[in-house]
């Protein structure tokens, strides 16, 4: 029989892989230590994003604060009772 082609290419290519996952040997702990460094990562990534929006939160108060503070005190002229010497509104 024919030993070319694809065939054989393939079990090449397996024999390689299984010799190359011969020699693979896991640390017996490394699930736990990946686990636990993902999931330090994940409680730091949500603690940051929190204070992120806390931050922007009491950003947009301030400003809105601010904002709202540098209206006149006078009344303006939508505010006026008259209008070019009469009231604006008839006398009740």
């Amino acid at each position: 029989m024919n030993d070319t082609g694809p065939d054989r290419t393939e079990r090449e290519l397996s024999e390689a892989l299984a010799a190359l996952a011969d020699g693979v040997h896991a640390v017996p702990d490394a699930y736990r230590t990946a686990r636990g460094e993902w999931l330090r990562r994940e409680r730091r990534r949500r603690f940051v994003l929190a204070v992120l929006i806390a931050v922007v939160f009491t950003l947009a108060t301030l400003i809105g604060l601010w904002v709202l503070n540098q209206t006149p005190s006078h009344p303006g002229v939508i505010f006026s009772t008259t209008t070019g010497g009469r009231p604006a509104f008839p006398a009740s």
